[in-house]
């Protein structure tokens, strides 16, 4: 097992890689104690199957730069193949604002060629590389030094069985020609915005059923705090509170670290200091938040005149057509899209690229009543009317 820790090697590496087709990466990487990810291990493998095509890049123990990597990762030529690469492609952008073009998804790709919904690695090495995975590793302190023989060879596999899976996986979907389904999906984990989480959003993410306004305004100063504390000191945000924390002083609206005291959910670190103060400071800005400046709750889904008969003849539908082109229902349309559709709405996902070519045409002939479910033998088809 060959392992790079200087910057020489990894561009010599890098050098060899870039006059092929292809090239498979993963990393392993500690968040628990931080906010951004701390990379601890970038693995690599060359289509070829020589000793040196497959290596560890060790960016803890060497002296290294990764910039010979990321300008592999900007090489057009290469294709870079991950396996659920959203974790791995926030990493780089974090890094260096770079984002591996072309990108290529096994998950993703599993799924279009019927491999089932959000299919792990494991799966797909047993099921096309014909081979296993020695787990004992997968819960492991990857920053800690030496890395020992076991962990070197867990972390190799993620990436020399890829190969297998990337090949058969292409051929496949050359085969029946949807290469450029997943061309499709690539695009939104090449968006740098997926990678990106603004204070000023991070009220979305916290769930509670209380829609009062000036009570989401408060929830919404509260996260707006902490992710920029978080982001600011690179903390995990649950150490600085976690939601539940947050909803709380969203309701009990302490005015004074004395009421501050009496939070049932607070940690104890969170009770004084800058974290006491930017809590008290962002409930008061909620309370004095504009009327017409207050979150306005999505009430989008309450007003959905949804039609039950006919989601229920488009769950059917979707199944009939997961069935037919051997692709995970949840990759076609969620059950979001499938009420938005018998409500009336149109700018739905479903009905858009390579989806509406599978699932949304019919969608909207079934919609209009122009086309019925009948069953034959134990499947269902879509006959004209």
């Amino acid at each position: 097992m060959t392992t790079i820790t200087t910057t020489e090697a990894l561009a010599e590496f890098c050098a060899r890689a870039a006059d092929c087709d292809y090239v498979t990466v993963d990393t392993e990487f500690l968040r628990e104690r931080s906010y951004y990810s701390k990379l601890c291990l970038v693995q690599l493998a060359l289509p070829t199957r020589g000793e040196d095509d497959a290596v560890l890049v060790d960016p803890i123990a060497g002296d290294l730069s990764l910039e010979p990597l990321y300008e592999l990762f900007r090489d057009s030529s290469v294709v870079k193949v991950f396996h659920a690469a959203r974790q791995d492609l926030e990493i780089f952008h974090v890094d260096a604002g770079v984002i591996p073009e072309p990108l290529f998804d096994t998950q993703v790709a599993a799924m279009v060629c019927g491999f089932g919904e959000q299919v792990g690695y494991e799966t797909l090495v047993r099921r096309i590389a014909r081979q296993s995975l020695d787990k004992t590793s997968r819960f492991t302190d990857w920053s800690r030094r030496p890395l020992t023989e076991a962990q070197m060879t867990y972390a190799l596999a993620d990436v020399t069985h890829l190969r297998d899976i990337y090949e058969y996986l292409a051929d496949k979907l050359a085969e029946t020609g949807r290469e450029k389904w997943v061309a499709e999906e690539m695009e939104i984990l090449k968006d740098p915005e997926t990678y990106i989480i603004r204070p000023e959003d991070a009220w979305k993410r916290v769930k509670t059923r209380n829609a009062s306004g000036r009570f989401l305004a408060i929830v919404r100063e509260l996260a707006r705090f902490r992710e920029d504390y978080a982001q600011t000191r690179n903390v995990p945000r649950s150490r600085v509170y976690k939601d539940d924390a947050l909803v709380e002083l969203a309701s009990t609206k302490p005015g004074s670290l004395n009421e501050l005291s009496r939070s049932r959910l607070l940690l104890r670190e969170a009770r004084k200091g800058e974290i006491a103060d930017g809590i008290l400071a962002a409930v008061k800005a909620g309370l004095e938040t504009p009327n017409d400046d207050v979150p306005k709750p999505d009430r989008s889904r309450e007003k959905l005149q949804v039609n039950p008969a006919l989601a229920d003849l488009l769950r059917v539908l979707l199944k009939a057509k997961t069935e037919e082109f051997g692709v995970a229902s949840k990759l076609i349309a969620s059950a979001a899209d499938l009420d938005a559709i018998s409500a009336g709405e149109r700018d739905v996902p479903a009905l858009k690229g390579w989806r509406d070519e599978v699932f949304g045409r019919d969608a909207m002939r079934l919609c209009q009543g122009k086309v019925a479910l009948a069953t034959k033998g134990k499947s269902i088809v879509v006959v004209d009317l």
